[in-house]
């Protein structure tokens, strides 16, 4: 354990969060009110009616304060956007204040729900807020020092993988964290290279800053390829290229795979027919129709649905640089649970470095993000290594 956490020496994960808020971004002006503690009850029924809080069910209506020994409150009236006016009150609350004879001052709320104890405290120093801690916590914190090791050892591997010709390609692992084993690995599969062009064992050389071989940075880098190898024969390629392989999707692709040989399809010849049709292009949502129409539901529930997991859910996935948007997409229709990636991605990121997917609310699923701090002498060290073993084999 000594010598692994020492192959793993100031390496570091960091959440990566799906909303990146600015101070302006994460505040809200409303007007307020100081009342009698008597009243309180009361105030509170009749503002629920009148103007009620349904963007900021977290924060708590009336605030509670001790000044010298006596309990003072305040009560939120209704939001307002103009801090320093209050002709934007409705008229409503503008009655309701007149009625009572109230006193309204401007103050500052949180405008979205704490996700943490240190954030929560720091929104109560505005105005007291509710706070509920995550059932699924997704911070760092939540990690011990032995998943963290094997977190690194994933990666490490995502990494070794990356090794391809004279440019780096992006690698992905899909893991089943629960049980530590790795369900996929793959590379980008999107340049047409021949078999005698790959990785060059005799290299001494590999810098990752040499990227335009990354799919998902340089998205367009196959048609280059395709037209410095047009006379080749596919047939001697080591894989089936495609723009679209890049190595998130080729690794769900054989997660499916994997997937398929443990729990086959009563209906082969339904199968046969669809990868038959799917490879001329057919429009795969009609597809879809006609096969579950043609598959018997009585041969569907022979699967045990326990066992069976459903897509990639509760798995994570390792990418040396962080997924482009398609890439990232899919793992969101994959259902993966926690996605780690060392390197961002300047281009086309979509988990930090251009866009924050997993913070967007009207997806109907969210995963975790982390992105792992790795010093320039351990990737040079890990490819080094690597490079030593290939030429030796």
């Amino acid at each position: 354990m000594e010598d692994q956490n020492k192959n793993f020496l100031n390496w570091e994960i960091i959440h990566i969060p799906g909303k990146l808020l600015t101070q302006k971004d994460s505040i809200v002006n409303v007007v307020a009110a100081q009342i009698e503690p008597k009243l309180a009850h009361n105030l509170i029924r009749q503002l629920n009616q009148i103007f009620p809080l349904e963007s900021l069910r977290h924060v708590k209506r009336v605030r509670k304060t001790n000044l010298e020994g006596k309990i003072e409150l305040s009560i939120i009236l209704c939001i307002c956007e103009d801090e320093n006016s209050f002709e934007t009150i409705p008229s409503e609350v503008s009655q309701f204040i007149s009625s009572y004879n109230l006193n309204p001052f401007n103050a500052k709320v949180s405008r979205y729900e704490a996700i943490s104890k240190e954030e929560w405290e720091e929104q109560c120093k505005l105005w007291p807020t509710s706070f509920h801690p995550p059932t699924n916590p997704e911070g760092v914190s939540q990690l011990d020092e032995k998943e963290m090791n094997s977190i690194y050892n994933f990666m490490k591997i995502a990494i070794q993988l990356t090794i391809y010709n004279d440019k780096a390609r992006n690698a992905a692992i899909i893991v089943d964290p629960s049980k530590g084993k790795i369900i996929s690995k793959a590379e980008d599969q999107t340049l047409n290279i021949s078999e005698n062009s790959k990785s060059n064992p005799k290299r001494t050389k590999f810098k990752f800053s040499e990227n335009q071989g990354v799919a998902c940075i340089n998205p367009w880098g196959w048609k280059s390829s395709c037209h410095n190898n047009n006379n080749d024969n596919n047939n001697n390629n080591s894989f089936k290229w495609h723009p679209l392989r890049h190595a998130a999707m080729v690794a769900i692709e054989k997660s499916s795979e994997l997937d398929r040989k443990l729990f086959p399809d009563f209906n082969p010849s339904v199968n046969n027919y669809f990868s038959e049709v799917c490879s001329e292009n057919c429009p795969m949502k009609k597809l879809k129709t006609d096969m579950e129409y043609e598959t018997s539901r009585s041969n569907r529930d022979l699967v045990n649905d326990l066992e069976r997991p459903y897509l990639c859910t509760g798995y994570d996935i390792y990418l040396v640089w962080e997924p482009c948007p398609m890439c990232a997409m899919a793992l969101v229709h994959q259902r993966i649970k926690r996605i780690f990636y060392a390197i961002p991605n300047l281009n086309a990121g979509a988990l930090e470095s251009v866009h924050r997917l997993h913070g967007e609310k009207s997806l109907n699923h969210h995963y975790s993000v982390f992105r792992i701090l790795i010093p320039e002498k351990s990737l040079d060290s890990i490819i080094s290594d690597e490079l030593e073993k290939l030429h030796n084999s």
